[in-house]
C-alpha cells in the first residue's frame, strides 16, 4: 500500500484566500455571479451512447476521456528510458529509538550521474512481519529540510532567483513534516519523501534546465514541448510513477495498494498521477482548485485564465489548456471528469471552508458529477447536494473533507487522512 502525500507548502496555515485581482484579471467570489454551464456527461460515449457497465467505462469511455486530458490540459508525456536506474545507497538503518527503519534511494533519470535524479527517503515501522503500508510525501522543499534527522542525504534545491541548483544549507532545515511521520509511523503505516523539484523545476525556465527531466526528453533542436506535450505538473506525475516502478521491488513495501495525495499544485498533481497511473489505489488531494478537482466551468476563484496569465502558471500545463482561458466553458475536460477517471479507486478531495480562491464548492460539486461512475462500480460517492459543513468528513468511496481555515491541510487533517485509509485500505482488520 503507497500513499503519496505532498507537505510543507508554505501557505499550508493561511486562513481567508480571497484575492480580489490576480494577473491583471478580476476574481469572482459572489455565488450569484458564479454563471450557468453544462457539464459533459462521464457516462456518455463520443458517439452519444450511454456506459452501461464496467467494460465499457475501462475499454472505451476512460480511454476517450484519458486522451482529451493529454490534449487539453496537462500533456502528453514520454515513456520512460530503459536506462533510468535506482541506487539504494542505504538499505535499512534502525532509527527513532528503533521504532522504525530508514532507507535511501537516488533516481537517476538518464543513468547519467550528471543528469536529472531524485532522491527518495524512505521510514518503515520497525518489528512488521508483513510488507507494511507507506504513505509518499512529495514535499515543496528537498526531504533533509523536512525532517530532524541528520543522517538524511543534504540534497539540493531550485534557487527562484537564480533558477539554479544549489545544496541545502543547515538554516533551511525546519523540520515540517516530524509530527505526521510519527503519526503514520505510529499507525503502522510507512513514509516515503521525495522533492517535487528533483523531477522538474517549478518555474518558467524550467524545462531548459539540464536538471529537469522535460529537457531531458527534449528532441534534437526542440527548445519547448508541442502544445499538446507535458508542462510541469505531467512531469511531476510522470516522476511519481517512477517512484512506484521502485517500491514495486521493495518486498518490505506491499505494492497492492497505492494512493497519492497533496496540496495546491501538487493536489493537482496527484490526481493527474492517479488518473493516467492505475497503481495509485487511492487519492487524498488537498486544495487542488482549478486545473484540479474543482470546475474549470464554474466562474469562481482561480480560473483558467488566472492559471495561464504569462507572469504565473502557464508552464504547468500544456499550451492548449490556455486557448480556453476566455472561453472555459467549451474546454472538453473538467474536474469532475478527473475525477471520474480515478474510479473505483478511493478519493478524499480535502479542503478548507476559507478558501474561496480554490472554491472548495467547486470541487464538492465536481464530485457530485462524477458520483455516477463511482457507482457503476457498486462505489458510494456524495450522496447528498448540499455541501456538508466544516469539519464534517464524508468518507465513501469518493470522499470530501472541509476544514475551517484556509489553503494547505492543518495539523487536524492528518488524522482524517489516516481514517480514510484505515477504512477504504482495510487496515486494522
Amino acid at each position: 500500500m503507497i500513499l503519496l502525500f505532498m507537505g510543507g507548502y508554505s501557505l499550508a496555515y493561511a486562513q481567508e484566500n480571497k484575492p480580489e485581482n490576480v494577473a491583471g484579471i478580476p476574481v469572482n467570489y459572489d455565488e450569484s455571479k458564479a454563471g450557468g454551464y453544462v457539464l459533459e456527461d462521464p457516462l456518455t460515449l463520443v458517439s452519444g451512447e450511454k456506459v452501461e457497465d464496467v467494460n465499457t467505462w475501462m475499454n472505451v469511455r476512460r480511454p476517450q476521456l484519458l486522451d482529451l486530458f493529454y490534449q487539453f490540459e496537462y500533456g502528453f508525456t514520454p515513456e520512460p528510458r530503459s536506462n533510468i536506474s535506482f541506487d539504494v545507497f542505504e538499505i535499512g538503518t534502525p532509527v527513532f529509538e528503533k521504532k522504525a527503519i530508514r532507507k535511501q534511494v537516488t533516481v537517476s533519470f538518464s543513468g547519467d550521474s550528471d543528469g536529472p535524479e531524485m532522491d527518495i527517503l524512505i521510514y518503515l515501522p520497525a518489528d512488521v512481519q508483513e510488507p507494511v503500508p507507506v504513505i509518499i510525501s512529495l514535499g515543496f522543499t528537498p526531504n533533509s529540510s523536512r525532517v530532524n534527522d541528520p543522517a538524511v542525504k543534504p540534497g539540493t534545491y531550485w534557487d527562484r532567483e537564480t533558477k539554479e541548483k544549489v545544496p541545502v544549507t543547515e538554516g533551511m532545515r525546519r523540520w515540517s513534516f516530524d509530527d505526521q511521520l510519527q503519526l503514520f509511523l505510529s499507525r503502522g503505516i510507512g513514509v516515503v519523501m521525495v522533492y517535487y523539484a528533483d523531477i522538474e523545476p517549478d518555474f518558467s525556465e524550467g524545462i531548459t534546465k539540464e536538471k529537469g527531466v522535460r529537457n531531458l526528453y527534449l528532441k534534437e533542436g526542440q527548445m519547448s514541448p508541442k502544445p499538446n506535450e507535458w508542462g510541469a505538473i505531467s512531469a511531476w506525475a510522470w516522476g511519481l510513477s517512477r517512484v512506484v516502478d521502485y517500491l514495486e521491488t521493495d518486498e518490505d513495501i506491499d505494492p497492492d495498494r497505492i494512493a497519492v495525495t497533496g496540496a495546491s499544485r501538487l493536489g493537482k498533481t496527484v490526481l493527474w498521477a492517479a488518473a493516467r497511473d492505475q497503481r495509485f489505489d487511492m487519492v487524498i488531494a488537498c486544495c487542488s482548485g482549478a486545473g484540479g478537482a474543482s470546475l474549470n466551468r464554474r466562474d469562481y476563484g482561480e480560473s483558467i485564465a488566472h492559471l495561464t496569465a504569462p507572469s504565473r502558471y502557464p508552464y504547468q500545463f500544456a499550451e492548449n489548456f490556455g486557448m480556453f482561458a476566455d472561453y472555459p466553458k467549451q474546454i472538453p475536460v473538467d474536474g469532475h471528469l478527473l475525477l471520474s477517471l480515478i474510479a473505483p479507486r478511493p478519493v478524499l478531495l480535502q479542503t478548507g471552508d476559507q478558501d474561496y480562491w480554490l472554491d472548495p464548492k467547486g470541487e464538492f460539486l465536481a464530485a457530485v458529477a462524477a458520483t455516477p461512475v463511482f457507482e457503476l462500480f457498486g462505489k458510494k460517492g456524495i450522496e447528498m447536494n448540499e455541501m456538508p459543513p466544516a469539519e464534517t468528513p464524508i468518507m465513501n468511496t469518493l470522499g470530501y473533507y472541509m476544514h475551517k481555515g484556509g489553503h494547505g491541510p492543518i495539523p487536524s487533517d492528518w488524522e482524517i487522512y489516516v481514517q480514510f485509509m484505515e477504512k477504504h485500505f482495510h487496515l486494522n482488520q
